[in-house]
């Protein structure tokens, strides 16, 4: 991306690392991310299973998913389920068009997730980023998604953070438009939450 050209970025989970991975040596002119994944200090090696890698080579896929979903805990109350459940809803969600997909893309959870590992990092890391970004995180996502929110928008001037309530991880791909409506007002440099914004790390809560 030539160095005169402005473009705005909106990311989700794994494009969330990318994006502020980026934004650390591109020039972009605002961002926003939601639920990112994003390793610091190590907070997300806890979330690593071994035992979806073997699966994977092993060829047994529903068990892969059981412990992708487990591990990351990124389909809600779901993902508390004891595996052997989980292997069951794996089975029977194949049959669906979007298991179907999603079943196709566990290789690539894999390398993502080694990725994001791979890169794991400090937030002064980040100070690199000049573009006002906003992380959001969903108040139904797992918490960690949050808190690495608020860490880097507490050191980082650029970031600023808010988790936005009754929204899974899968937010931004289910009907409804509040996701929406909060990203384009803040591309288009209005307040990114009603009233004052506290900032600092301190989170705030969206609000209709």
């Amino acid at each position: 991306m030539p160095p005169s050209c402005a473009s705005d970025v909106v990311a989700h989970s794994y494009g969330g690392f990318v994006a502020l991975q980026a934004a650390r040596a591109v020039p972009i002119r605002r961002m926003v991310t939601y639920d990112a994944a994003v390793s610091l200090a190590g907070n997300l090696s806890v979330r690593w299973r071994p035992e979806l890698e073997a699966s994977m080579a092993a060829g047994a896929l529903d068990d892969a998913w059981a412990h992708l979903v487990q591990g990351l805990e990124t389909a809600g109350p779901v993902s508390r389920l004891p595996l052997g459940a989980l292997r069951l809803l794996s089975v029977l969600s194949v049959r669906t068009s979007l298991g179907a997909e999603m079943r196709g893309l566990l290789p690539t959870a894999v390398a993502e997730m080694r990725a994001v590992l791979a890169a794991d990092a400090a937030v002064d890391d980040f100070l690199a980023v000049a573009a006002p970004t906003l992380m959001l995180s969903g108040g139904w996502s797992p918490s960690y998604f949050a808190e690495t929110g608020r860490m880097l928008s507490a050191g980082v001037p650029a970031i600023e953070s808010a988790r936005v309530p009754g929204q899974l991880h899968a937010g931004p791909i289910r009907s409804g438009n509040r996701l929406a409506v909060i990203t384009a007002r803040f591309l288009l440099g209005g307040k990114s939450a009603p009233g004052p914004v506290r900032r600092g790390g301190h989170r705030f809560v969206l609000r209709r």
